[in-house]
């Protein structure tokens, strides 16, 4: 029977501000995503995601950004010296790892969020700069990372564990790329192509491409935005689907505590 993993970015609430059903999605998936305070969530919303993760056997890592609360880590941010961003990624992931500890649930391992997981999967050198932050703080911690990228390249000739993540809620470009969120049709809103994308890329092994190609693909683990509206509904659709056609939903790799 194939497997995949349900994984969402969770945690992404902070202070007064809410975003996205977290409470819902913890119901579906396996593996969660929690935001490490550089882009949203902060110290209780770390505890309490990872506790409801917990209480639901749902696996976690974290999700490291760069340093922008203004701009929920969707800026592209160009300038930092390679060694700022490689310690502020230490910071993030070493955050969650202690409060994971302390919790008694530990984090499985890193993906990153937004426009440095963009950049980084285009940019040999930042993907370079984000395994070698991850090495440091864990060298065992799974990488999330996208086909075709720069950051599933430097992880595999450094020795990194990697899971080949796809997305339910994203178009992809010829190159296999995410499609710019700028595009016209980008960020997918139809639950019923929704999932017909996720059975291609999951049953079928094959990337449907914006311009109407398909691009091969293993994929480890399937990304449902937490905040994209409607998330909760679809990523239980998908759940139903998949399980339907006889895939198994679990981890791609479960925390030892």
């Amino acid at each position: 029977m194939p497997t995949i993993d349900l994984n969402c970015d969770m945690g992404e609430s902070f202070g007064a501000y809410k975003i996205g059903d977290d409470a819902a999605m913890m119901e579906t998936i396996s593996t969660a995503n929690i935001a490490c305070g550089f882009h949203a969530g902060d110290p209780s919303v770390m505890r309490d995601t990872i506790l409801a993760a917990k209480a639901k056997g749902v696996s976690i890592g974290a999700h490291p950004s760069f340093m922008d609360l203004y701009g929920f880590g969707r800026r592209r941010i160009s300038g930092e010296r390679p060694e700022d961003i490689e310690a502020q990624l230490i910071y993030q992931i070493a955050a969650i790892q202690g409060m994971a500890h302390a919790l008694g649930w530990p984090i499985t391992h890193v993906k990153t969020h937004g426009s440095l997981g963009n950049m980084a999967a285009e940019d040999a050198d930042l993907a370079k700069v984000c395994v070698r932050a991850i090495q440091a703080v864990d060298p065992h911690l799974v990488f999330i990372t996208l086909p075709y990228s720069q950051t599933m390249k430097a992880a595999e000739t450094a020795g990194l564990p990697v899971a080949c993540e796809v997305y339910a809620d994203r178009r992809y470009d010829e190159k296999g790329m995410l499609a710019s969120r700028q595009l016209e049709g980008a960020v997918i809103h139809d639950l019923q192509q929704s999932v017909d994308q996720v059975l291609s890329m999951v049953c079928d092994k094959r990337i449907p491409t914006i311009g109407g190609n398909f691009l091969p693909v293993e994929a480890a683990t399937v990304c449902i935005h937490g905040d994209t509206p409607g998330a909760a509904v679809t990523a239980a659709a998908l759940r139903g689907k998949l399980t339907a056609v006889g895939v198994e939903i679990a981890p791609f790799t479960r925390p030892k505590t």
